[in-house]
């Protein structure tokens, strides 16, 4: 039987092999759209989705009008708003179909997928390859020893939290800026 620190160091090997083979110029076309999108809204299912929802909230400390798709609350998508959407296979019914009616409504589509083809893939007017191994989404991807769809999941939430530290800089907010901007109710 493996032991704890066995598996760990599989997880950061193999997290480590993802962002090695990460290139520059999808991400900075990335940060462009978001800072140049007055809003932004985000959708992702399951895991992947838990991880988007964690960058809707970084993108509203950093000042950003930002809207999880699946709150009661999101206002419609209109003209030049932007919509994220994570998605390892870019096959998703659900997701295929809000990302198409963002398009009718002029939104821009910025997709994180492991995969350079599929639905998604079509509509949209960015992606950010991230090549972790993801649920129904094996081709060109590092591979991975961990459960289902687990190294692209975790590599998205790194991922978007790698996005905010570099918007932060670039649109040079400061960490008090980003606290008072903290839910402050709790």
């Amino acid at each position: 039987m493996k032991q704890f620190q066995e598996y760990a160091d599989t997880v950061i090997e193999e997290l480590q092999q993802v962002f090695g083979c990460m290139t520059g110029e999808s991400l900075e076309t990335f940060l462009k759209a978001i800072k140049n999108s007055k809003r932004v809204f985000l959708l992702g299912v399951g895991r992947e989705g838990l991880s988007t929802r964690a960058f809707t909230m970084r993108l509203m400390h950093l000042g950003k009008q930002a809207h999880w798709i699946w709150d009661d609350t999101t206002p419609g998508i209109q003209q030049d708003d932007l919509l994220i959407c994570t998605s390892g296979s870019g096959e998703i019914g659900h997701e295929i179909y809000i990302c198409q009616q963002a398009k009718q409504r002029g939104a821009r589509l910025a997709l994180i997928t492991a995969m350079d083809t599929g639905t998604i893939q079509k509509l949209s007017d960015l992606m950010v390859i991230i090549p972790a191994e993801a649920f129904h989404a094996k081709k060109n991807t590092v591979p991975t020893q961990q459960l289902m769809g687990n190294l692209f999941e975790q590599s998205v939430f790194i991922f978007f939290d790698i996005i905010s530290m570099m918007l932060k800089d670039q649109m040079k907010i400061t960490d008090f800026e980003m606290e008072h901007r903290h839910r402050n109710i709790e």
